[in-house]
């Protein structure tokens, strides 16, 4: 099987007026089946700006960019974000809940975009509540669930649509380190046994020995890269 996203030579430039500034400069990156890939950098690498492109969240300045072997670029918007939301679950740092949606309301929310019947989209988020050990607080809204709780609802969200890629923003940056703990093994799970891709961006150094394979973003550009298995370097 090829790669689930390949991003070939890309860059992406922002005008900022009398300037532009080259947010990636070239960046050539495959997301490959089953695998647990960590992206990281310092402030102003360009991560988030990667991290929107391997969402297919937004398109390239220059390169190109493949979803499901697909050039994004030829694909209407109605086209992208069906196949966006059949291949990438998101997790983001901020859990992005709607605050008057219940936990299984919130859950079931990307489904309805994928028209799948609200009798077997119900049924899913329910087991899916169960697996993230949230079935018992499956009516309760996101004011009263903890940080952990709802980081627990939205790796069920995103996972509603049976994603092949779950796509994981800084996925412990507002928990504490316990909770985190329990967030990370999660997603080490999705990839293990469930056979899911895992994105991983994160500036917590510490996170990336989770992941099997690393990448390194420095002023926009891939600095290294490396398995953690056999330490590969790539400069």
């Amino acid at each position: 099987m090829g790669a689930l996203i390949k991003l070939d030579r890309v860059w992406k430039t922002y005008d900022m007026g009398e300037v532009q500034v080259n947010a990636l400069a070239g960046v050539s990156i495959e997301i490959k089946p089953k695998e647990f890939l960590a992206i990281t950098g310092k402030s102003g690498s360009g991560k988030s700006t990667l991290m929107n492109l391997v969402g297919c969240l937004d398109k390239p300045s220059k390169g190109r960019l493949y979803l499901d072997g697909k050039n994004v670029e030829l694909l209407s918007e109605s086209e992208l974000a069906q196949i966006r939301g059949r291949m990438i679950g998101f997790i983001f740092q901020s859990f992005n809940l709607i605050p008057t949606l219940t936990a299984l309301e919130n859950v079931m929310l990307p489904g309805y975009f994928q028209g799948i019947n609200e009798y077997k989209l119900q049924k899913r988020a329910e087991e899916l509540l169960k697996f993230v050990d949230m079935g018992d607080r499956m009516y309760h809204r996101p004011g009263q669930l903890s940080g952990g709780q709802m980081q627990r609802v939205a790796i069920a969200r995103s996972l509603i649509n049976d994603p092949e890629i779950i796509l994981a923003d800084e996925p412990t940056g507002a928990l504490d380190s316990k909770t985190g703990e329990i967030i990370i093994a999660m997603l080490k799970e999705l990839n293990q046994k469930k056979g899911k891709s895992v994105v991983m961006i994160t500036h917590d150094l510490p996170l990336v020995k989770h992941a099997s394979r690393v990448i390194e973003l420095k002023d926009g550009l891939v600095d290294k890269e490396y398995t953690h298995g056999g330490r590969k370097w790539k400069k």
